[in-house]
Order: C-alpha cells, then structure tokens, then sequence
C-alpha cells in the first residue's frame, strides 16, 4: 500500500469520529429530555451538565474531523 492510499484510509477513518459525535449529541439530548421530564424540579440542576457534555462531545467531533481534513490534504 502506498501513502496516497494510506492517508486516504486514514482521513476516512478520523471522519468516522465527527458522525459519531453526532450520535452522542442526540443521545446526550434524549436523555436529558427524558430525565426532565420524569423529574421537572431536576431540570435547574442538570442544566449545566448537558452543556458541558454537549461541549465535550462537539470539542471531540471537531478534533475528528480537523484531524481528518490534514490527512487528507496534507503533502
């Protein structure tokens, strides 16, 4: 396998962790709505909770795809 073909693979791979990301910001949303609405008076409280794993989540999706466009670009 030559390297052309090898970063090729490789920026595929990295793309795959910026869908995956998606996937656990709906998940992180679906939960939390569900949660919330079992137990309203919580919902103050796991407010900031849900942002900071929206924020870890998303911070995770975008590494993976920067990651994935340098390979692909790079020389």
């Amino acid at each position: 396998m030559d390297l052309g073909s090898a970063k090729v693979i490789g920026a595929g791979l990295a793309a795959i962790g910026a869908g995956l990301a998606a996937i656990g910001v709906g998940s992180i949303f679906g939960q939390y709505l569900g949660s919330a609405l079992r137990n309203p008076e919580a919902d103050a409280k796991m407010g900031g909770r849900l942002i900071f794993g929206f924020a870890v989540t998303e911070a995770l999706g975008l590494i993976a795809a920067v990651v994935a466009l340098a390979l692909a670009f790079s020389n």
